[in-house]
């Protein structure tokens, strides 16, 4: 808890999600009864060049169920494979699950001159300034046949986009583009996209990459492994091309910081969004866990609750038996403030 709670304290961007994770959709019942999210912006284009900027929502149509902690707790002792048993079992059923596909859609001129950084996940698009727009529906409507060949060797990746589809400047985005293929490739082989589970079904890949352990197919024969050539190889296919968009500033390496406020959008799901019982248990489930560090960086910690909401914070704070005065203290501080007086 120390570690875990140090680094949360310390990087108050964090906040909003940490309310998340700590409220009751922390432990959902099952992975049916769940949305999901996006989080990160992506680019989405079309033929004429115009390009848009999109974060995706996928509603449960089986309606949101959550467990307590009590429940949670119960459950990892008694069955903790439940949520996997139960889709699996659904499935077989034939009760399919089902998601509602929604796209929040912002054009480069808003997001130019939006309140705060559209590419930053720490935040979400309020649907008032960007509403859901119904885009399709994810039916899960057959179970993995093997195992090992259709669940252990899938190499899911936010970077395996579809002509249309590409990323944004989201600096977590950026690093994932990266590191979820150095990870496959290190897991499975340079080949992981040939295996089936991770093969396009009805557009074979045509590129120049060649060799390799475990590569099954002809690899390339005996055509030329670079481009240009002269022999008839493949070409870019410029309908395909992402189109360009603006960029500026400096380019430094550097602590990324920003001057988007942390505290609104938690402030504003604890005391708009949250029923009276989702705050109780919140406050619980926050002190329950919290409660096994160090005083000092509950202290910190708590001021950020405090910070994003007083109640919040307040009810923290007489849930760990800490001196609220102090905790409204250090809430005042600034972040570089803060951090030294609650240092070892």
């Amino acid at each position: 808890p120390d570690m875990f709670w140090d680094f949360l304290s310390l990087t108050p961007e964090s906040i909003h999600q940490v309310t998340i994770l700590f409220s009751d959709r922390g432990t959902p019942k099952t992975y049916r009864h769940m949305n999901g999210y996006s989080g990160h912006t992506f680019k989405w284009y079309n033929d004429k060049g115009e390009y848009f900027w999109v974060k995706i929502h996928f509603k449960t149509e089986q309606g949101i169920q959550n467990l307590t902690r009590g429940e949670a707790e119960r459950m990892k002792g008694v069955d903790p494979d439940h949520a996997t048993r139960d889709l699996y079992e659904a499935i077989e059923r034939g009760e399919y699950p089902a998601w509602k596909v929604y796209a929040q859609i912002m054009t480069p001129e808003q997001v130019e001159s939006y309140r705060f950084d559209s590419f930053d996940i720490t935040k979400v698009w309020p649907h008032g300034d960007a509403p859901l727009n119904p885009v399709g529906r994810m039916v899960l409507n057959r179970n993995p046949e093997n195992y090992f060949a259709d669940v252990e060797q899938a190499a899911f990746s936010p970077g395996n986009f579809v002509p249309g589809i590409a990323a944004s400047p989201d600096k977590m985005l950026q690093g994932r583009l990266f590191s979820y293929h150095d990870t496959h490739r290190h897991r499975l082989g340079p080949n992981y996209h040939l295996l089936p589970v991770n093969s396009a079904k009805a557009a074979p890949v045509n590129n120049y990459q060649r060799d390799g352990f475990m590569r099954f197919d002809p690899n390339g024969g005996g055509s030329p492994n670079y481009y240009p050539n002269s022999f008839g190889g493949q070409a870019p296919e410029p309908t395909a091309a992402e189109p360009a968009f603006e960029v500026s500033g400096k380019a430094a390496r550097q602590r990324y910081t920003h001057p988007n406020d942390d505290f609104v959008q938690p402030g504003t799901l604890y005391r708009k969004v949250m029923t009276d019982e989702d705050r109780t248990h919140l406050i619980g489930n926050i002190v329950g866990h919290l409660g096994n560090a160090q005083k000092r960086i509950q202290l910190r910690q708590t001021a950020l609750f405090y910070k994003a909401n007083p109640e919040y914070g307040t009810r923290v704070a007489e849930g760990l038996g800490l001196d609220v005065k102090e905790v409204e203290r250090l809430a005042a501080m600034s972040h570089e403030e803060r951090a030294k007086a609650t240092a070892r």
